[in-house]
């Protein structure tokens, strides 16, 4: 054994002499590079370092080896982006206003982590994961490089839009690969997340419990990274931030994943921190996720932003002790997408009150899985004060509330990910006993059911068990969300739409019922009823954008083209870049260009399927828009080369195939006008009416001349 170990150290001192290995070396905290690595829905037990119960992570280990880990970290929110605003911001969302991953986007009145680091003069570079922190919702700033080209579909084998961490890891080490000076890198993976599928091995070794099998998989990936801090020589001058944006249910508490509840199954994080002259040691105080920010002034000393909540962890790290900090969390996601009642709450001096209809006080010295409500035999007076003050300490900081952001694009994006996505809080004044989300568990539970049933090919249970859910809750906005779709995909279109009509009339008053029901008519072809109920929504709230580019399709289609200009313009001044908003300003040009032979208006028209374009290159309508306008200019070689990209990107799309056949025919080539013909006939099959037939049947003959 003991020749063994010395021979492992002559091999490391050689490697080191030799140059294999650059040696560690310490720098001084102005040169100190950090390094910040969040591992979405990452459970603190199941880090070996925390507990050795479920799952063995060697490499997060080795990193809490030599640094500090503390025992009892907190995040603020159990949802990605407001919690990585917590910890990229150094406050909650009381004072930055970012409690959702829908509508919300960082003020730029904050100053970012990134940007207080960059102007000290480190490079800085982000990579992250999954959309709910796609560069559009303002965690890019301060950033030279922000990487988030994760898929914006599904691809194949895929589960769900997000890119995997060997992925991430390798765009992060590629960037850092170019790094000369002090930097600051930033690595977000998304990996446990549901559904939980790993790769193998780990699948294979995980079949009972694929969320430990993912937690296996990402410590793994993430040796790739720490080797590199230590083949570069940066570990003695490299300041490494571990920690989780919340944790995972994992059916404690009723609840399977995260969002709903405020448990310490999904607000309890890991918080590991390692860099030079850091001890290994292990910290039992609370502490919270916007004590991050301050932390890092404090080691690398620089000054902090004034507004920072936060207080700095540097005393725990040199062994010391801290003032205790009452800590804020809230869970928003069924208030603001249901209306059911707010969740928030304090942890101050071991004890964790939640603050709802039915309120609940726990001992966390005693009972730190919450088994054991104890507020009836509490004072909460003095709860609901403290939460009081901490609530209005934060709102009366200066700053604003975050931007709402509300677009088609984000909402399409969030459904893939699983977030079913309410166009505006659904909240009331006051919340009674039957709004608690104790109370509401049970309609959620089925919910989940119901999702499971219709994955599983049975969409007759799915349903019956969503309508049971609606007659029980005639506001879970959700549930009708579900239950339409579920109706929807077996065709039965009348009965999709009455259940958003049901939800319309049960809940008059709320937009999101509201818009969704006139963005369906219109999409479902019911336009003048349609524009009807968009002009009533939109009275109710006048910022969605989504809603206004519906509203200009039901007046373009009813043939009024004022009105629909109007709209679509609105929808545009919100989201200026959507692509589908341009792609259709720009159909309705060519359209009032063809009435008015005015030929600006098809310029205009260019200039809009450009944007499109540009925004989504793998759009099909737009490319054949803008041969359309080609065509009309004159310029038929830029028509032809356009209409086919359409056809390349969508196969089954007949417009471009018609057009193409029109467009060869007047070149001369009938050979190729032939071809596009036939392939008309049969995308269009039995669906063609009598005049369509007979007006390809005379391009047919004409080409065969």
């Amino acid at each position: 054994m003991l020749r063994s170990c010395l021979k492992s150290l002559a091999i490391f001192i050689v490697a080191v002499v030799f140059g294999l290995f650059p040696p560690i070396t310490k720098a001084s905290p102005a040169d100190t590079n950090v390094l910040l690595i969040t591992i979405d829905t990452l459970r603190p037990d199941r880090l070996s370092c925390y507990s050795s119960k479920y799952v063995q992570t060697p490499r997060i280990d080795a990193l809490a080896a030599r640094g500090v880990l503390f025992e009892r970290a907190f995040a603020h929110d159990p949802i990605t982006l407001p919690s990585h605003t917590n910890i990229l911001l150094g406050l909650t969302s009381l004072v930055h206003g970012v409690n959702e991953n829908v509508k919300s986007v960082v003020s730029k009145e904050f100053v970012t982590l990134a940007e207080a680091l960059k102007k000290k003069g480190y490079a800085t570079g982000a990579f992250v994961s999954a959309f709910p922190l796609d560069s559009q919702f303002g965690l890019n700033r301060g950033f030279d490089v922000y990487d988030d080209h994760y898929p914006s579909q599904l691809g194949p084998g895929l589960d769900y839009a997000e890119r995997k961490a060997e992925k991430t890891i390798a765009a992060a080490l590629a960037w850092l690969s170019l790094q000369k000076g002090k930097w600051f890198c930033w690595v977000h993976l998304w990996d446990p997340h549901a559904p939980y599928s790993p790769p193998e091995p780990y699948a294979g070794q995980f079949s009972r419990d694929p969320y430990s099998g993912e937690v296996a998989y990402v410590d793994a990936e993430l040796g790739k990274l720490l080797d590199t801090v230590d083949k570069k020589g940066w570990r003695g001058k490299t300041l490494i931030i571990l920690t989780g944006d919340h944790g995972e249910s994992l059916g404690e508490h009723g609840e399977q994943t995260h969002s709903y509840f405020a448990y310490n199954s999904t607000i309890w994080v890991p918080l590991i921190i390692s860099g030079p002259g850091l001890k290994a040691s292990r910290v039992k105080a609370d502490v919270s996720h916007v004590d991050i920010f301050p932390t890092v002034c404090d080691i690398l000393g620089i000054g902090k932003p004034a507004a920072l909540e936060g207080n700095s962890l540097e005393p725990f790290l040199n062994g010391k002790a801290r003032k205790a900090a009452t800590i804020y969390f809230e869970a928003l996601e069924a208030n603001l997408s249901n209306g059911w009642a707010p969740l928030r709450g304090i942890i101050e001096e071991g004890k964790k009150y939640i603050d709802s209809p039915i309120p609940e006080l726990y001992d966390l010295e005693k009972d730190f899985e919450e088994r054991t409500n104890i507020a009836e035999q509490a004072d909460l007076g003095r709860y609901k004060k403290r939460l009081a003050e901490v609530e209005k300490a934060a709102t009366s900081k200066p700053g604003s509330q975050g931007v709402r952001k509300i677009d088609r694009e984000t909402r399409d994006k969030l459904r893939t990910l699983g977030y079913v996505v309410a166009p505006v809080a659904q909240s009331q004044k006051s919340y009674g006993r039957e709004d608690d989300l104790k109370r509401l568990l049970p309609l959620m539970q089925k919910l989940e059911q119901a999702a499971q049933l219709e994955q599983q090919g049975k969409p007759a249970e799915s349903a019956q068990l969503l309508e049971d859910v609606i007659q029980a809750r005639k506001d879970f906005a959700t549930a009708y969300d579900h239950l339409f779709r579920v109706y929807r995909s077996q065709g039965q279109t009348e009965k999709a739409l009455r259940v958003l009509e049901r939800g319309v009339g049960a809940n008059p008053g709320k937009y999101g019922f509201v818009s969704g029901y006139g963005i369906a008519l219109v999409k479902e072809g019911r336009f003048k009823q349609g524009a009807e109920v968009l002009e009533r929504a939109l009275g109710l709230f006048d910022q969605d954008a989504e809603a206004w580019n519906s509203l200009g399709v039901a007046y373009w289609k009813q043939g009024n083209l004022e009105k629909a200009l109007k709209y679509f313009e609105k929808a545009l001044a919100l989201d200026p870049n959507d692509a589908i908003y341009n792609d259709n300003i720009g159909g309705l040009y060519v359209v009032m260009s063809l009435k008015a032979k005015n030929p600006d208006e098809l310029q205009r028209a260019l200039e809009y399927f450009k944007t499109s374009i540009a925004r989504d290159p793998t759009l099909a309508s737009a490319y054949n828009g803008l041969a359309g306008a080609y065509s009309l200019m004159g310029k038929k070689a830029e028509a032809i080369a356009n209409w086919e990209k359409a056809v390349e990107l969508d196969s089954k799309y007949d417009y471009p195939v018609y057009n193409l056949a029109l467009a060869y025919l007047d070149r001369g080539d009938k050979t190729r006008a032939l071809e596009y013909c036939q392939r008309y006939l049969t995308l269009k099959g039995s669906n063609m009416s009598a005049q369509e037939r007979q007006e390809i049947e005379s391009l047919i003959q004409r080409c065969k001349k």
